[in-house]
């Protein structure tokens, strides 16, 4: 096969715009992408990655305009000036769609014209790409946002566009909760008109994330134990049917992390670094954590962490609930999140009641997480569901055992030291309850006081390889191959 032209089409790219784990994924796929061993030979470098320029993202001096572009407009059908902006980045071309009436807002999503929005990215996007004039093998499509990309290549189909005929589609599902469903009275922000073939069978409207599903060529989700658990019911958020249809069409791909980017032994943000191997500077790392939260460094007792999107899918009211007997066994607690009121209040009152011994950070603070990371004793993710998380991840990087629930990508990443002594690196728990998250936290403390036993847990830890270069992204480059011989080969 030769070299193979990729692009990426995404709502969000860290370090441009981040809401989630979203932004995470795509900007470091890319780059990874760009790193492996036979990209030279298998990929036309660089990738792009598509972007919305929303008000908040900031441009560098050194973009690139490319010269101005029209397209239709999917509501009205007229044209509509877009702007491309070219940035280099690490590893990978980043391309911002600029249409101001589009994103020059406040937020990034929420808005009662978001189809006609992500209409208008996606359309814009396919034609920059076009107008290159080097065939596309593969869109790799990131969420609801980029399901507008399908109706296109769908349309182009149609019309006997060329440009359409070999591209493949691959689909990435991050996570099922939110489908950007778009109702009846809507569906003409996508160019749609009742009735038509690309409106699909439901009367009521179009989901943008099931007809992505249903039109891509691949479709995966980010880890092998959440693609299995996504065709329940449970777990499937009614995507769960049409995602069984698709077989082996279906599967997932363990996220990872950057080891550049999380290092301890590098990372500024720190008190001091530190190594596997070599923890020496683990101790000052902790003591800063706590005097900058109002603790006492010198008490011995554990201190658990817990960073997150305060969701219900996090499980951030399991450890509220769990405090009363975490206070009474001498923990201390480290929170930082932002979200649901509800779910902060509870914290908001323990900190004002147990000073020094609960501290609420309700913000995002990239420095202050990489210092609880680092400084605690423990890290928590008692998520509901987790189609991967990376916060596991980054605390088993930075030699934090992390304690989470058996879900999804936290049961494929983490191992439990309690089951298996020789090769755990961290504490799972299966019921969604605050008594089961105690429990686990209590193993872990117990644990804790043997320390050639948490060293050695700690050594594990820091030793598994999340590396995108080493793991995932080979993974990503199979999919594109193999969605490149379906669309090309016989369809099944």
């Amino acid at each position: 096969m030769t070299m193979m032209r990729v692009a990426l089409l995404a709502a969000e790219c860290e370090p441009w715009a981040k809401t989630g784990g979203l932004a995470d994924v795509v900007d470091a796929l890319a780059r990874a992408l760009g790193r492996l061993p036979e990209a030279g030979s298998a990929l036309q470098a660089p990738v792009d990655v598509f972007l919305p320029r929303y008000r908040s993202v900031p441009v560098p001096a050194t973009a690139v305009r490319e010269p101005a572009l029209d397209i239709a407009d999917p509501l009205t059908g007229e044209p509509l000036a877009v702007g491309i902006l070219g940035v280099a980045g690490d590893g990978y071309r980043l391309r911002l769609v600029d249409v101001p009436a589009a994103f020059d807002r406040d937020a990034f999503y929420d808005h009662p014209d978001d189809a006609w929005r992500f209409a208008v990215f996606c359309r814009a996007a396919l034609a920059a790409l076009e107008r290159d004039g080097t065939p596309l093998d593969v869109l790799h499509i990131h969420d609801w946002h980029t399901g507008p990309a399908v109706l296109e290549r769908a349309r182009g189909e149609t019309a006997g566009n060329p440009f359409f005929a070999n591209m493949a589609v691959m689909l990435t599902l991050h996570n099922l909760a939110y489908h950007g469903w778009t109702d009846l009275g809507s569906i003409d922000q996508l160019g749609l008109v009742a009735g038509e073939p690309l409106a699909g069978s439901n009367p009521a409207g179009v989901d943008l994330l099931l007809t992505a599903i249903e039109l891509a060529d691949l479709a995966n989700t980010v880890s092998p134990g959440f693609a299995t658990e996504a065709l329940t019911p449970d777990f499937g958020m009614g995507l769960d049917g049409t995602l069984r249809t698709l077989g082996d069409r279906f599967f997932g791909i363990l996220n990872g992390i950057d080891p550049d980017v999380w290092d301890p032994a590098t990372d500024g943000a720190l008190a001091a670094p530190f190594a596997r191997g070599d923890l020496a500077g683990k101790s000052a790392c902790r003591a800063d954590l706590l005097a900058r939260n109002g603790m006492d460094p010198g008490d011995a007792g554990a201190v658990v962490g817990m960073i997150g999107r305060m969701d219900p899918q996090k499980g951030f009211d399991l450890l509220a609930d769990a405090m009363p007997s975490l206070l009474a066994d001498g923990t201390r607690v480290i929170v930082q999140g932002s979200g649901h009121a509800s779910l902060a209040d509870p914290f908001r009152a323990l900190a004002a009641a147990n000073p020094g011994r609960v501290a609420l950070i309700e913000r995002f603070d990239r420095d202050m997480a990489r210092r609880i990371y680092a400084g605690a004793d423990l890290f928590l993710m008692p998520s509901r569901f987790e189609p991967c998380g990376q916060g596991q991840m980054i605390a088993l990087r930075y030699g934090t055992p992390p304690v989470v629930r058996r879900t999804g990508g936290l049961a494929d990443s983490v191992v439990d030291a309690s089951a298996s002594p020789r090769t755990g690196t961290g504490f799972v728990f299966d019921d969604a309850t605050p008594d089961a998250l105690v429990r686990a936290i209590r193993r872990a403390v117990r644990l804790r006081t043997n320390a050639a036993a948490w060293a050695a847990l700690q050594a594990r830890g820091m030793a598994v390889d999340f590396n995108w270069v080493t793991g995932s992204a080979p993974r990503y480059l199979d999919a594109y191959r193999r969605a490149i011989a379906l669309r090309r080969g016989p369809r099944g």
